[in-house]
């Protein structure tokens, strides 16, 4: 992956200029670039070739529609082959840093009342944008909620919208707000965003109550308690697997309430 981030930034003609992130699973690497004096982001994403012709190949250079929000934008795409189908993705840098190192919030964050006022107009110019894109289908939905609830919940969705579809504390900067990461977004269950960050902030009731409060509208229909079921039983999914084991107790209380 190191060697990818390399061609890539000689491919551009960029200087790689800070530190060096390794995505989820090592499939993808980051770092802050320049070219020209500017400070620009540089992302290469590796996959197999079978895998590249869905939605999230080019959900970042499709999200520049999103031309009112606080995200990077894509300046430019470089694709090539080398055992694996590679994709660079040269973009703009969003100011400050990530709210967490992880998805998870695990320590008390203080952010000003201007930051949760456009985290909830970005999910909700998100929710009102029409695309033909597909972050969950029916059969997505209804295979995670059945595997964990069997048929006590009924999983049939009734109400859409488009979804940022990764909305975890990693993906949020700060102090000033910027969204990263739209590599998944596109038509899921309505509430999945607010449903996704309320679950990764239970480790920290406080912020998991402030999430509560700028999303109660989502949140307490019965769209979003779906919404909390699926996003739920997704990320027990994940904790099977093994990731984010002390996320388990809390979550798993938060869905009996449910």
């Amino acid at each position: 992956m190191h060697e990818n981030l390399s061609h890539a930034a000689d491919h551009f003609g960029l200087t790689i200029a800070g530190n060096v992130r390794l995505g989820w699973l090592d499939r993808s690497i980051s770092a802050p670039v320049q070219a020209s004096g500017r400070w620009l982001w540089l992302r290469v994403v590796s996959e197999d070739r079978q895998w590249t012709d869905g939605d999230f190949w080019t959900g970042n250079l499709d999200a520049n529609v999103f031309a009112t929000l606080s995200k990077p934008r894509v300046l430019d795409v470089y694709e090539w082959e080398e055992w694996r189908q590679q994709r660079a993705e040269l973009m703009t840098l969003a100011p400050g840093s990530p709210c967490s190192p992880t998805e998870i919030l695990r320590h008390a964050i203080r952010l000003p009342d201007e930051w949760w006022t456009e985290l909830r107009r970005t999910i909700e110019v998100i929710a009102a944008t029409p695309t033909e894109r597909v972050n969950a289908d029916q059969g997505l939905i209804s295979g995670r909620i059945q595997q964990h609830f069997g048929n006590s919940v009924n999983p049939v969705v009734r109400q859409w919208e488009t979804v940022h579809g990764d909305l975890h504390w990693a993906n949020l900067m700060a102090p000033d707000f910027s969204l990263l990461d739209w590599e998944s977004w596109g038509r899921g269950p309505a509430g999945t965003d607010a449903a996704t960050l309320f679950c990764y902030s239970l480790l920290v009731p406080e912020t998991a109550e402030r999430v509560r409060d700028t999303f109660a509208h989502v949140l307490d229909t019965d769209a979003g308690q779906l919404a909390q079921l699926y996003v739920g039983a997704r990320l027990l999914h994940r904790i099977g697997k093994g990731d984010h084991p002390d996320l388990a107790a809390p979550l798993r209380k938060l869905l009996r309430t449910l």
